[in-house]
């Protein structure tokens, strides 16, 4: 319990005392490849820092304690900018193309559904994660995590009837067991059955008309609004934040979504997942829908090795690191993607991705390995499945968990 509580202050110090220019390298950037958010001005200030995202800058802290947001999200209500970039693809040949580039049915899919979806190379790498939306029968949008992925859908358009578009529009997630609350108050809507799980919906909020879904990156009930142009994104704002005064309602930034997104499994694409792992490896096999017969990896998927690499990791006396090394038997078989310490674990949690090599990479589950910190020094860890509370997602579709 000692090294626990010793854990979870020293977790506190280190945020309280971090200096992200040395932390993250910042150096100072141009707008012209980097677009600001349109709902900056309601935030921005000499204590933000912004993290580039998709060619987008997302507030990644603001000085204030991100412990304060983790308790919004867990017990409250809490908005985000996010840089999340949706895309649009619409035609004759929409449905076909969108089973071509993904790993899902997307052809298969109702109006107003949503799905998370794998983009793989030939070779079965992960590309691309996010979440597909359709809109019509031929219209989708995918809203895409970070890097590049137009110019891969430009690409591989040349024989389908299809337009691919950037919309321009911006994303803010409100997330939280009062998130439909607020919603409802600012959409006039009840929101019983209106918006299940990763369903979509218009919804009009202070007289303009916003395509709303049930989706977010944090493990939690949680809404995410986008914006379009033409949009008076700073009154849509401050229509949330009125809604939301009954459920103070308080923005905060990507740092106070980190741990919540940790304990609820969500992977990061280009931290902990990448082109080097395959949805097998990382763990994501259920997410490949091998009755789509088009989509570009699935022969290379068929006959890959499905030895799982990626897996939770859980330490009572250091705080994962990214980069931290991972031994066994005295030898390196890993490294650590991502870690924090848990507030509802009292614990250090964190992803590990092991070497593919090694011949025990299909046991790693409930294993015992060793962790070296920056000091050289080993401190015990389990290897757990993900995610490390809350196993069915009962907490975003608005069941309560004892």
């Amino acid at each position: 319990m000692q090294a626990r509580d010793k854990g979870l202050d020293e977790n506190k110090e280190r945020k309280k005392s971090l200096n992200y220019s040395k932390a993250f390298g910042l150096i100072s950037m141009t707008k012209k490849r980097v677009k600001m958010s349109p709902y900056a001005e309601r935030y921005h200030s000499d204590e933000v820092v912004y993290l580039s995202y998709a060619g987008r800058a997302v507030p990644l802290t603001n000085g204030i304690d991100p412990l304060e947001g983790y308790r919004k999200l867990r017990e409250g209500v809490a908005l985000f900018d996010v840089p999340e970039k949706p895309l649009s693809i619409r035609g004759p040949d929409a449905g076909k193309f969108m089973d071509k580039i993904f790993t899902r049915n997307a052809s298969l899919m109702k109006p107003m559904k949503a799905l998370y979806a794998l983009a793989c190379l030939p070779n079965g790498g992960i590309l691309m994660d996010g979440i597909i939306i359709r809109l019509a029968e031929d219209h989708f949008w995918y809203i895409q995590a970070d890097g590049e992925f137009q110019v891969w859908l430009d690409a591989h358009s040349n024989d389908y009837q299809v337009n691919i578009e950037d919309p321009k529009s911006h994303v803010l997630q409100i997330q939280g067991p009062k998130a439909l609350e607020v919603l409802s108050r600012a959409s006039g809507v009840p929101m019983d059955e209106t918006l299940r799980y990763f369903n979509a919906s218009y919804f009009t909020i202070g007289g303009q008309k916003v395509l709303i879904s049930r989706t977010g990156w944090t493990g939690e009930v949680g809404v995410e609004v986008y914006g379009h142009e033409g949009l008076d994104h700073l009154a849509l704002w401050d229509s949330f934040f009125e809604a939301g005064k009954p459920f103070d309602l308080s923005w905060h930034a990507a740092d106070a979504m980190g741990t919540r997104r940790l304990e609820a499994g969500i992977l990061d694409n280009g931290t902990d997942i990448d082109r080097g792992l395959t949805p097998f490896t990382a763990g994501l096999e259920k997410f490949v829908d091998f009755q789509n017969h088009s989509f570009i990896g699935r022969s290379a998927l068929l006959n890959s090795n499905q030895k799982r690499l990626l897996y939770g990791i859980m330490a009572d006396s250091v705080i994962p690191t990214s980069n931290f090394k991972v031994y066994n038997d005295s030898k390196i078989v890993g490294k650590i993607t991502a870690g924090d310490w848990s507030p509802e674990l009292k614990c250090g949690i964190g992803y590990v991705r092991f070497e593919g090599h090694n011949e025990l990479s299909e046991v790693w589950l409930n294993e015992k390995v060793m962790i070296q910190d920056n000091e050289k020094c080993l401190h015990e860890a389990k290897v757990v499945e993900l995610p490390f509370f809350d196993k069915g997602k009962d907490i975003p579709k608005g069941i309560k968990v004892p």
